[in-house]
C-alpha cells in the first residue's frame, strides 16, 4: 500500500504521514524543507521517499505527478497550504497569488490527475485538507477563506460525481477548525479559539476518509458551529468573522 502526502514536513501533514505509516502504507512525503522531511522519514515505520518540491510552482506540481503516476498509489493527501492575515486592500498581492497557486492550483491539478488514474482501476482515496473556513467568508483572511471554499466545494462535487458513477474512488474534504500547527507563524496571526491537536485531527481525518465520508469535521465544537452557521444571516457571519480574524491578527485571546 502506498500514499502520497504533500506538506508533510509539519503539522497535520506530518501527523497524517505518521498515522498512514502506522497503518502499513509506504510513503511519498513532499515539502520544500528537506531537513524536516528527513526528520519525518526517520520516525515512520514503513518505507518513505522524500520529494523536495515547491508546489507554488506549476512545473513542480506536474513533475511530482510524473514521478508518481506509475507508483500505483492508494491514497493522495493534498495538504500543503498557507494563509495570510490582513485587510485585502493591504495584503501583499504576490504572496496572495502564491497562496492561490498552492491552495487551489496544486490541489486542483493533483486531484484531477490522480483521480483519472484511480477511476481506471476503480479504487483510491483523495483527501483534500480543507478547513471549516471552506463554508464561510473571512474578512481579514479573505483570500485564504476563498481558497478553502474552492477546494471544499470542488471535493464535494467530485465526490458526488464518483457516487453517481458508482465508482469506488473517494474524494474527501477534511475541514478542521483551528489546529495547533505552524499556520499562525506563516499567516502572521494567532488563533483566539482553542486549537485542536494535530495528531487527533490526522487520525480522525484518515479514519473517516477510509470510511468514505465526504465532509470530515474532527471536533464537536466545529460540528456544532457549522450546523448553527446555516441559520445565521450572511451579514452577521461576516461581522463575527471580521472580529475573530482581528483578534487573531492582533494576538488577542
Amino acid at each position: 500500500m502506498k500514499a502520497l502526502v504533500t506538506g508533510a514536513s509539519s503539522g497535520i501533514g506530518k501527523e497524517i504521514a505518521y498515522y498512514l505509516s502506522s497503518l502499513g502504507y509506504d510513503l511519498f512525503i513532499v515539502a520544500r524543507n528537506k531537513d524536516s522531511l528527513v526528520e519525518v522519514e526517520k520516525n515512520v515505520k514503513t518505507n518513505a521517499k522524500i520529494i523536495v518540491k515547491d508546489l507554488t510552482h506549476e512545473k513542480d506540481v506536474y513533475s511530482l505527478y510524473e514521478m508518481l503516476k506509475n507508483e500505483d498509489l492508494d491514497i493522495v493527501v493534498n495538504n500543503a497550504g498557507f494563509g495570510l492575515f490582513g485587510l485585502f486592500s493591504k495584503t501583499d498581492l504576490d504572496r496572495e497569488l502564491e497562496m492561490i497557486d498552492l491552495n487551489i492550483r496544486a490541489y486542483h491539478i493533483l486531484t484531477k490527475k490522480f483521480l483519472q488514474d484511480f477511476i481506471k482501476k476503480d479504487k483510491g482515496y483523495i483527501l483534500n485538507v480543507c478547513s471549516s473556513a471552506g463554508f464561510m467568508a473571512g474578512p481579514r483572511l479573505s483570500t485564504y477563506y476563498a481558497t478553502k471554499n474552492y477546494i471544499t466545494k470542488l471535493s464535494m462535487a467530485i465526490n458526488e460525481e464518483m457516487r453517481q458513477m458508482k465508482c469506488n474512488v473517494h474524494v474527501c474534504a477534511l475541514c478542521p477548525g483551528p489546529v495547533a500547527t505552524n499556520f499562525n507563524n506563516v499567516a502572521k496571526g494567532e488563533f483566539s479559539l482553542k486549537e485542536a491537536d494535530p495528531v487527533y485531527v490526522a487520525k480522525y481525518g484518515v479514519d473517516k476518509m477510509l470510511q468514505g465520508k465526504m465532509i470530515i469535521v474532527p471536533t464537536l465544537r466545529m460540528k456544532l458551529g457549522l450546523f448553527f452557521l446555516r441559520f445565521v444571516p450572511y451579514r452577521i457571519q461576516l461581522i463575527f468573522a471580521y472580529h475573530i480574524q482581528w483578534r487573531k491578527e492582533n494576538g488577542k485571546k
